[in-house]
C-alpha cells in the first residue's frame, strides 16, 4: 500500500518551513482509552526519568492538584519531583481566558508556578489568533542514555480535572463544572496515544518549534503582559538542550503528525501561513472512504466539515458514517447553550440529507443511565487509516486553534474477514480495526477480549449490530424501563430542535465566536484548507 494514497505528501502538507517530517516509519502506537489508563502510564514513565533526561509538555488546561492515581501523585507533584531529580522539565500551557468565563487562567498559572519553583520552566503561551487557544495535549519523554525507552503521549486528554475516568464511567472524583445534566461527577470518555519510535523525535520537534518561536508569549494581551511584568513572571523561554537523535525503529506503524496553526500576525516562524494538515489529512482519508467512517467527537460541528462527509456519502453508495457524540453540550444557559446546539444540528442535517439511511449518530450513557461526556477525537476509515488527536471535527479545530493529531497506518494486515472491506486492495489493518473494535466492545457491552466480534468486522454487519443495540436500549426507555436493561451504552442521538427565532441569533454567534475561521483570506475565498 503506497503511503501517499492515505498520507499527505510534502507538497500537500504545504509548510516547507517546518522541521516536522512528512511521516515517520517504524513506530509503535498504543491507544490508551480513558484518562485513568493514560494517567497511570504517565506516572510510571515520568518516574523512570533521571537527571539530564527531558520532559516536555503542552496543554490546554493543567490543574496542579489533579491526582493521576487515587492516592496521587498530583500533576504538579509528578512534574516538580522530576525537575528536582535533575530532569529537564519544560512546558507550554495556554494562558487561557478568565475563570469567571468557565476557563482556567488561575489553574494554568498555578501549575506553571508550582513546576517552575521546583526547577522546571513552564510558560503561559498566548501566541494564538484573537479568541483562539493552544489546544494541543502532548508529553514527550526522552532518555538520553537509552533512546529505545523514549515515549510520547498525544491525543485528547488534558492534565486536569474530570479526565481520570475509566470504562465504568463513574466520573473523576475531581470534576470540572459542566452542565447539570452530567451530574456532580461527569462521566468522561477520552483517548490518548502512547507512541514509541522515530515519531517521538517528530513530536519533540513540534514542541521545540513552539518553544523557540520568537513571537512574544502574550503579544495579543497587553493587560496580561503588564500583570506578568508586575508579578515577575517568566516571559522569555530559556534555551533548550540539544535535541537527541530520533529513537530507533521499534514497530510496524507509520505515523503522520498532523497539526493546525492559524494564520496570525506576527507570523509563526515555523508556519508563516499557518498550517492545516489536520484538515487536509482528514480530507484525503475521507475521500478514500468506501464502506465505513467511524468518528468519536466532542462537537461534530461546521457545515464545511459536514460537507466533506456529505460528498463522500453521495459518491459512495455503500459508505456509512457512524458517529458517537455527547448527548448534551457541556454548558447550560439561555445564551451559551443555543450556539453549542445549532452547529451540530446544522452539520448532522447536511449529512442526513446526503444519505438519510447511512448516517448513524449515537450518544453514550453509563449503566446507571447517566450521560457520558464524549471528549475523544478519533476517526477510523475503512479499518485502514486511524487518527487520534486533540482536534474536533469543526472549523475552529481545523483552522483557528493549535491542534495535534497522529494518523496511523499499520504494516500488519488483519486477516479476519473481510480482509479488504473497502475493496481498494489496501486490506484491513490491525491497528485501525483493533481501535474501532475496542471502542465498540465497550459501547456495546461486548467481551473485551474480542470473543463476540463476529458481527462487528464487516462494515454492513457492524452498522446493523450497533444500530440494533442502540435501538433496543432506546425502546427499553420508551416502554418505561420494564424488564432487564438491554446490553450496551449507546442510544440514538436525538438533538433538540431549536425554534427559528433562537436559530436566528444563535447561528451567527456560533460561527463568529464558537466556530471561527482562522484561514488566510485567499483560502476562505477559495473554500480550501
Amino acid at each position: 500500500m503506497p503511503l501517499q494514497d492515505w498520507f499527505l505528501t510534502a507538497e500537500e502538507r504545504a509548510n516547507p518551513v517546518s522541521g516536522i517530517p512528512v511521516w515517520s516509519t517504524g513506530n509503535l502506537a498504543e491507544p490508551l482509552i480513558h484518562g485513568a489508563a493514560y494517567f497511570d502510564r504517565l506516572v510510571d514513565e515520568v518516574a523512570a526519568l533521571g537527571a539530564g533526561d527531558h520532559l516536555f509538555f503542552t496543554d490546554w488546561r493543567g490543574d496542579p492538584d489533579q491526582r493521576l492515581r487515587s492516592d496521587g501523585p498530583t500533576v504538579a507533584q509528578l512534574f516538580a519531583q522530576a525537575a528536582q531529580r535533575g530532569v529537564v522539565v519544560k512546558g507550554l500551557i495556554w494562558r487561557s481566558h478568565l475563570d469567571v468565563l468557565a476557563y482556567s487562567e488561575a489553574e494554568n498559572r498555578d501549575l506553571s508556578e508550582a513546576v517552575s519553583a521546583a526547577g522546571g520552566e513552564v510558560l503561559l503561551d498566548q501566541r494564538v489568533r484573537r479568541g483562539g487557544s493552544h489546544h494541543q495535549k502532548l508529553v514527550v519523554l526522552r532518555h538520553l542514555g537509552a533512546p529505545e525507552r523514549d515515549v510520547a503521549f498525544a491525543g485528547g486528554i488534558d492534565l486536569c480535572h474530570s479526565r481520570r475516568d475509566d470504562a465504568a464511567h463513574h466520573g473523576d472524583p475531581q470534576p470540572v463544572q459542566m452542565s447539570q445534566r452530567y451530574g456532580p461527577n461527569p462521566p468522561w470518555h477520552d483517548v490518548q496515544l502512547a507512541v514509541r519510535g522515530p515519531v517521538v523525535g517528530a513530536l519533540d520537534t513540534l514542541f521545540r518549534e513552539r518553544w523557540t518561536d520568537p513571537m512574544p508569549l502574550d503579544s495579543e494581551n497587553p493587560v496580561a503582559y503588564l500583570r506578568d511584568r508586575l508579578r515577575g513572571s517568566d516571559l522569555r523561554p530559556d534555551p533548550l538542550p540539544t535535541q537527541p537523535p530520533d529513537p530507533p525503529p521499534c514497530g510496524p506503524h507509520q505515523i503522520q503528525v498532523l497539526r493546525t496553526y492559524p494564520a496570525v500576525r506576527p507570523r509563526y516562524s515555523f508556519a508563516p501561513d499557518g498550517e492545516r494538515t489536520v484538515a487536509r489529512g482528514y480530507t484525503k482519508a475521507v475521500h478514500r472512504a468506501r464502506r465505513l467512517i467511524y468518528l468519536e467527537d466532542q462537537y461534530l460541528w461546521s457545515a464545511e466539515v459536514a460537507d466533506l462527509f456529505a460528498h463522500a456519502l453521495r459518491d459512495n453508495p455503500d459508505l456509512h458514517l457512524v458517529a458517537v457524540v455527547p448527548r448534551h453540550p457541556d454548558v447550560d444557559g439561555r445564551l451559551a447553550l443555543p450556539p453549542n446546539m445549532v452547529g451540530r444540528e446544522q452539520a448532522l442535517a447536511l449529512c442526513e440529507r446526503a444519505a438519510p439511511d447511512r448516517v448513524h449518530v449515537f450518544d453514550v450513557e453509563n449503566h446507571a443511565g447517566n450521560p457520558v461526556y464524549v471528549h475523544a477525537k478519533v476517526c477510523v476509515v475503512d479499518d485502514v487509516w486511524a487518527s487520534v488527536g486533540s482536534d474536533n471535527f469543526n472549523r475552529r479545530s481545523w483552522t483557528h486553534d493549535s491542534e495535534l493529531s497522529c494518523a496511523v497506518l499499520d504494516d500488519t494486515r488483519d486477516q479476519r474477514e473481510p480482509v479488504d472491506p473497502a475493496g481498494l486492495g489496501d486490506g484491513a489493518r490491525a491497528f485501525a480495526r483493533d481501535l474501532r473494535l475496542r471502542l465498540w466492545r465497550e459501547h456495546l457491552d461486548r467481551d473485551p477480549d474480542g470473543a463476540d466480534d463476529a458481527d462487528l468486522l464487516d462494515p454492513a454487519d457492524a452498522v446493523a449490530a450497533i444500530t440494533a443495540a442502540a435501538d433496543a436500549l432506546q425502546r427499553w426507555y420508551d416502554d418505561g424501563q420494564v424488564g432487564e436493561r438491554p446490553p450496551g451504552r449507546l442510544r440514538p442521538h436525538r438533538p433538540e430542535r431549536l425554534p427559528w427565532y433562537t436559530r436566528a441569533w444563535a447561528l451567527p454567534v456560533y460561527r463568529l465566536v464558537y466556530d471561527p475561521d482562522g484561514r488566510p483570506l485567499r483560502a476562505r475565498l477559495a473554500g480550501t484548507w
